[in-house]
């Protein structure tokens, strides 16, 4: 694909003066919106058709549904905040580039730069980077949006889509981490605590929140089209990473061929990408992104535990009771369950 047509899956066929014009008009249009007050302004979200965002990235999915015109090719990574979203990546990113860098994993960009350096995030680059395509030439997309609010491009083109969800509990603990982490470095102002997180968590007022939501919208794609929409659990991946990395490149037509899988290759993915590998590399211990938002953000915050059950070291059981008994509401009556609070390992 040639770098002009990159750039015209992008931007479609607006010139850059009505492309401007559309921007200013979400923008005021957004300021009219339900907003959660935070503690400090640079965290303010935004209510949109029943789904909470920072302003930034409602901007771009809006003008995305006009604006944006993806490759038939095109795979999606979709993930609620902090559900295997660096891991998905990683795998998908390795299993699309195995002939590249096969022989040499060292020059692999996962080495030099980092997991979210390789894979465009369509909500942040849209806007920020026009030519984000060409950093890769892959084609690899991630995106935290809400399935109900992705560009219908993607469906009209049958694009793929692969969404890895996680059990709630986990989830959020694991996002309180992460915002915690950002938080200490870049605000000087008191960190978020543990019982007001929850609270707009449990709320739904929690970045592309409600979590559970977000998991049926993609939930009930895959069940209306199996062949596009790959959905999985966090905890199954764990628990057969070699099958899911298989199962994955199946579904994105890239198959491992019989000698590959003679040569171990499907394991050799699955050990570069395990959680210690990646979390010993140079770049994920010292390496730096910078967010649309101009926060300072460290890859090593991507990298906290990965475990399956870590909610019970920070959650007491009325706090684990408050979000199962949500899920219990919001996925009793879709076929999808996780074990109740008092039962999970």
């Amino acid at each position: 694909m040639s770098s002009s047509s990159k750039v015209s899956r992008l931007c479609g066929n607006y010139g850059s003066e009505n492309f401007n014009e559309m921007r200013q008009k979400y923008k005021e249009m957004i300021s009219t919106l339900p907003n959660r007050m935070p503690y400090h302004p640079i965290y303010k979200l935004y209510q949109y058709e029943g789904f909470w965002y920072y302003s930034s990235f409602l901007e771009a999915a809006l003008c995305m549904q006009q604006n944006f015109n993806p490759q038939p090719s095109d795979i999606f990574l979709c993930t609620a905040p902090k559900s295997g979203t660096t891991w998905l990546k990683a795998l998908t990113f390795s299993i699309i580039t195995r002939h590249d860098f096969h022989d040499d994993f060292t020059n692999s960009p996962l080495v030099n730069k980092g997991v979210h350096a390789c894979i465009p995030y369509l909500e942040h680059d849209f806007l920020n980077k026009p030519k984000f395509v060409d950093r890769v030439g892959l084609s690899l997309l991630a995106t935290h949006l809400p399935y109900t609010i992705l560009p219908k491009s993607i469906s009209l083109n049958n694009c793929k889509i692969i969404y890895i969800y996680r059990e709630p509990k986990d989830a959020f603990v694991s996002s309180w981490h992460f915002t915690h982490k950002i938080e200490a470095k870049n605000l000087e102002v008191p960190l978020i605590t543990l019982d007001q997180a929850l609270k707009w968590f449990c709320q739904g007022k929690s970045v592309f929140g409600p979590y559970w939501d977000h998991v049926l919208g993609y939930w009930k794609a895959s069940v209306e089209k199996p062949d596009r929409v790959f959905f999985f659990k966090y905890e199954d991946l764990k628990e057969d990473t070699l099958g899911y990395v298989k199962k994955l490149a199946e579904f994105m037509d890239k198959p491992f061929s019989k000698e590959e899988q003679e040569r171990g290759v499907p394991q050799e993915i699955v050990a570069r990408c395990n959680f210690e590998n990646l979390s010993n590399l140079e770049v994920n211990k010292s390496g730096m992104l910078l967010s649309e938002r101009t926060l300072q953000i460290s890859n090593s915050v991507f990298y906290r535990k990965g475990e399956v059950g870590d909610w019970k070291n920070y959650l007491t059981d009325d706090m684990a009771k408050l979000i199962d008994d949500i899920t219990h509401d919001k996925f009793q009556s879709s076929g999808l369950t996780f074990p109740s609070s008092s039962a999970c390992n």
